[in-house]
């Protein structure tokens, strides 16, 4: 049975953490994100788990990315100038699959900014931030609840393809009290990566199989493997070979673009005869679902999409949309980072316009509905 709690969107997380699994935390504390690291310095050794302050953000990655070849479920919490520094070893954890989470709070931007102030500056960043092509997931929540069930649901897609997962929260959400429902242990959906049933001599740790992710054992635990930074073989050893890297990049892509079923989250509202739709994330989002239902109340079909996965970015879903209105509106709390992806994908079938805020303050209901009534 489900117990209810009344919590911020940083506790919520951090009990999401435990409930998922996560027995590791490595993290420095950083505004706004701080909470779940004070929660979770608590909460882990109750259940058994380990925590540690490192020295820095480097040193935070670079201790999940060891605890997660050791075996266990972990994560890290950082907002904007971490995330910065964290971008190599997010590198690292890719090119080599090994399942983490990293969790961004972020604040207004660049550099130290506005440290208490929300943003959403860093959702190009967190699809880009570390260099070269690369696959990435990231999700984004949008109230209090869902802090806890996209944790959980960040800590499967790692574990079961292989990947950081990056949950890109904001100061909005981080900061606000809801009361939510923490589901019984039993009535949860929980992924663990799945381990080796050939023996040591025959294990491939990089299997590239189209669309699939080679099993990971723990080090220590009998399998050897070569963990490195190049590019390399199925059995981890660096190449230069063509035919070799094409097929590796084929795997990399298709365990993401296979999989969006299993990936891809969104949540409508009144979409079905709208016409204006307004696209959101984060702790925007919350904004938007209110302005749907006052402009409701006024007579005005307007409809929301709130994406929840990020990255991969819902193509299918948002084409859609712009299929079935006539105008798209997208309020970010930065300068069109994800109107710019509407945009791409409408392809001229509906108007896209953005609201747009850097300033530290939220985007309004009001806002939203003076925009929505000045071309009606």
């Amino acid at each position: 049975m489900s117990e209810a709690s009344f919590m911020h969107g940083n506790q919520a997380v951090a009990e999401g953490a435990i409930a998922a699994g996560c027995r590791f935390y490595a993290g420095y504390p950083i505004t706004p994100s701080s909470e779940i690291a004070e929660i979770l310095s608590e909460r882990l050794p109750e259940v058994g788990g380990v925590f540690i302050q490192m020295e820095d953000e480097i040193a935070s990655m670079a201790a999940i990315i060891g605890a997660s070849l050791g075996g266990l479920k972990n994560a890290t919490a950082t907002s904007g100038p971490g995330f910065s520094l964290m971008q190599e070893n997010l590198g690292f954890a890719v090119v080599c699959e090994i399942p983490c989470v990293v969790i961004n709070v972020q604040r207004v931007g660049p550099s130290i900014g506005l440290p208490t102030k929300a943003a959403q500056g860093d959702v190009m960043q967190a699809r880009w931030g570390t260099h070269g092509d690369h696959p990435i997931i990231a999700l984004s929540p949008g109230s209090v609840q869902e802090c806890f069930d996209l944790t959980v649901q960040a800590f499967n897609l790692a574990e079961q393809f292989r990947t950081p997962v990056i949950l890109l929260a904001d100061a909005l959400i981080s900061s606000l009290r809801e009361k939510i429902e923490i589901p019984d242990p039993d009535e949860l959906t929980i992924v663990n990566r799945s381990l080796p049933t050939v023996p040591p001599k025959e294990f491939k740790p990089y299997a590239f199989s189209r669309g699939e992710v080679a099993p990971l054992p723990a080090f220590g635990k009998g399998y050897r493997f070569h963990a490195t930074g190049l590019l390399h073989n199925e059995y981890g050893y660096p190449t230069e070979d063509s035919a070799i890297v094409s097929e590796w990049w084929d795997h990399m892509t298709s365990k993401i673009e296979d999989n969006l079923d299993q990936i891809l989250l969104w949540e409508e509202m009144d979409l079905e005869d709208a016409k204006i739709a307004l696209i959101a994330y984060g702790g925007t989002a919350c904004a938007a679902a209110h302005a749907v239902t006052l402009a409701r109340e006024q007579g005005i079909k307007l409809g929301l999409l709130k994406i929840q996965t990020i990255w991969p970015f819902p193509e299918e879903t948002v084409k859609c949309v712009a299929e079935k209105v006539k105008r798209i509106i997208v309020p970010e709390l930065n300068f069109g980072q994800i109107r710019l992806e509407v945009e791409r994908i409408n392809a001229g079938r509906a108007t896209v316009e953005g609201i747009h805020r850097a300033d530290g303050l939220q985007i309004t209901p009001e806002q939203i509905l003076d925009v929505v009534r000045n071309r009606e």
